[in-house]
């Protein structure tokens, strides 16, 4: 079986090229040449959620949307059965309350979210053939050796002993680590028995920032500094933050400190099983490989 890819030297990418190489043989994507001679399509690419808010907007449609769409109609076009493109959480809300569900009306705020749901919806608005699945998935954080992103700066914040300020702030987050998003992947590519749609992608279990906090200083044989500094004081030098540029802003305190639950039981309904990885497990492992690199 052969996989067109797009995004192959992508954090994600470059997973799926090393996990299913002993199994499927890809094709890798080629802006000038969308001719697709395969058996699936993973469409990986995407301009990623820029936290300093410096990328020009229009570059997100440019490659969320428009790529999208582009990779989408030669699919639809080719032999090719199966369509997995990679969403996002982020399509559906930027905030949560209570636990996000695929069926909750999508409101995303940011360039990101926005160009994501209008490719979702220019994916749902066409007709599939017969003999064709097409599934949308939206995985929230995605964790695993090699990323780098919040998770990797919260990671040096532990490891450099620097105690956390933020244990004032009581929160729920879902993550997603890599080993989970694989498996649903092969599991949508290998079986025939699981509908077309959307669907969130979600380790099973949901952790707390302090909770995360704790996960590190283990990882580095430490014992977890947690200060209850007053919300009052720490939203104010986040405000400050958003003037002065400096490393704590409100989008990143409240990237760290609000609560967002995904709910995975659509794909664990369907699939007939649950992720293999746990969370505490996956996030460990993670922090593993940050270890190694920091050696």
């Amino acid at each position: 079986m052969r996989i067109f890819i797009t995004g192959a030297f992508g954090f994600v990418g470059k997973n799926v090229m090393e996990s299913f190489k002993l199994t499927y043989e890809f094709n890798i994507f080629d802006r000038e040449n969308l001719a697709i001679e395969s058996d699936v399509v993973l469409h990986l690419a995407g301009k990623a959620h820029d936290l300093k808010n410096v990328s020009d907007p229009s570059e997100y449609y440019a490659i969320n949307t428009e790529l999208t769409k582009q990779v989408f109609d030669a699919f639809l076009k080719s032999r090719a059965s199966t369509f997995i493109f990679i969403s996002s959480v982020k399509a559906s809300a930027d905030q949560v309350k209570g636990k996000l569900k695929e069926d909750d009306f999508p409101n995303p705020m940011t360039h990101y979210g926005k160009s994501k749901l209008l490719a979702e919806e220019y994916i749902q608005s066409q007709s599939i053939p017969l003999g064709k699945r097409v599934y949308i998935l939206r995985p929230c954080m995605i964790h695993g050796p090699g990323n780098k992103g919040n998770l990797n700066l919260l990671y040096e914040v532990v490891r450099r002993g620097i105690p956390w300020p933020l244990g004032a702030f009581s929160n729920l987050r879902s993550f997603c680590s890599i080993d989970n998003l694989l498996f649903v992947m092969k599991e949508l590519i290998s079986r025939t028995d699981i509908p077309s749609g959307v669907y969130q992608v979600a380790d099973d279990e949901v952790l707390s920032t302090n909770e995360l906090i704790q996960l590190m200083a283990q990882s580095v044989g430490k014992k977890a500094s947690i200060w209850n500094v007053p919300k009052g004081f720490i939203i104010g030098i986040a405000r400050l933050g958003d003037w002065a540029h400096l490393p704590l802003n409100t989008e990143r305190l409240s990237k760290l400190t609000e609560s967002y639950v995904v709910s995975n039981d659509k794909i664990t309904q369907v699939m007939g099983k649950k992720m293999p990885l746990g969370s505490r497990e996956g996030i460990l492992k993670t922090l593993s490989s940050f270890l190694q690199s920091s050696k």
